[in-house]
Parts: C-alpha cells; structure tokens; sequence
C-alpha cells in the first residue's frame, strides 16, 4: 500500500508554518510516505505575508513554495499542489483538490469569492471542495449541498486542536450525507507527527488521479490515533 499526505504547509508561504521544504521530504520519506500533497493557506493574511504587489506576484510567490518543495522531492517523493483556502465571509478552511497552477493563475481574487460562489467555482472547474477541521473551535458548519466532503481525521498543529471527539463528530456527518472522506496530519512544524493522509493501492503521481481516487471511495484512511 502506498501512503499519500493530503494536508500539510510549509514555512516558504505559510505564515504560521515552521518546517521547511527539505525538512518536509525528511519527515515523509521516514514515515514511509510515497506522495505529499502541499495544501498552503490561501487566503487574505497568506496575501499580506507575501508581500504581494499584484495577483500574478502573489501567484508567484505561492507557487514558488510547491516548486521548491518538488525540487528537494525529485527522485524521493511525488508532489502534488492544492490550497488550503478561507473564503472571504467565513471562518472556515476548504481543501482543494484537483486545482492547477494554471487555474489559480487564472482565478483573480478566488479568495475574496464568499463560499456559496466558491462552490460554484470548484463544481465549474472539476475540483473537489472538502472542509478543513470542521469542528474545531471556531468554524462553522458549511451548507452539505455547497460541499464535497470533509476531513474526517485532523492532526493539527502540534496537537493542540485535534481532538478525538472533533474527528468523530466530522467522521459521523460525512457518513450522514455520504461525503468524501479525507483525513490529514495538518503538519506545520518539523516536530508534528504524521498522523494522517490515505492508502491506495497504487502510488498517486497526479491531481487528476488523487480527484478519481478520492471520488471512487478506493483508499483507507490513515488515523493514527484510532
């Protein structure tokens, strides 16, 4: 079986991320991990800590991240993009799979859309919306008709927001609407643990494949703590 990340950051452009591109490939090479999914903020605060002085300048700068990390990868792991995004008019975060590079560069303010126009957004595109950490403090529940899926298995920062109750509660809503199931390590800093991502049967190398694996139901769910 083949392990895939679906949710960490690094500290070239997340701001509250502290583990580097290299030290990323250290940490999952040694957990045994044969593709890692880059899921940086993207949102309002990601804007401003880039410094950014236009749309393509920060596109720039954010992709610079994904391309550095797949630089320190090449010929260790497989490295796919995707955002972690905050809608303008809400707390939450969405996970977004299946976006490209060239989709985001074409998509001039995606992050000022506010979530009902972010769905449609993703439903336009062919790219899967999933709620971050649902129920964790702060967040909102989403509308079920506006999403995807959600995380159902979240290993947060250092610990200090996964709980055991806050996953089983998005675990039992996910099985409730028959939502795509996702787990992540949330990994921000060099010493978090891996707690999470998914199995597959074969090795995921592209975004269309994790979106047609996601979708087919055909994965185990890594839960470290279950």
């Amino acid at each position: 079986m083949f392990k895939t990340e679906l949710h960490c950051h690094s500290k070239e452009v997340s701001e509250c991320a502290q583990a580097s591109a290299r030290e990323l490939v250290r940490l999952y090479k040694d957990a045994g991990y044969s593709t890692v999914v880059l899921t940086n903020h993207f949102a309002t605060f990601t804007y401003n800590y880039l410094n950014s002085r236009s749309w393509q300048d920060w596109i720039d700068k954010y992709l610079s991240g994904y391309e550095l990390l797949k630089s320190e990868a090449k010929g260790v792991l497989e490295v796919l993009f995707a955002i972690e995004i905050r809608p303008i008019d809400s707390p939450n975060d969405y996970l977004l799979y299946g976006i490209s590079e060239r989709l985001l560069r074409e998509s001039e303010g995606l992050y000022l859309l506010s979530v009902k126009h972010l769905s449609n957004f993703c439903r336009q595109n062919g790219v899967l919306m999933i709620q971050a950490h649902p129920f964790r403090e702060g967040m909102q529940m989403t509308p079920n008709w506006l999403l995807d899926g959600v995380e159902v298995f979240n290993g947060s920062i250092g610990g200090h927001y996964a709980t055991d109750s806050n996953n089983d509660r998005a675990k039992a809503y996910a099985e409730h609407f028959k939502f795509i199931k996702t787990s992540g390590s949330d990994l921000h800093y060099s010493t978090d643990k891996i707690l999470g991502g998914i199995k597959t049967e074969e090795k995921i190398t592209s975004v269309n494949q994790l979106v047609d694996i996601l979708k087919s139901g055909k994965y185990t769910l890594i839960e470290e703590n279950v």
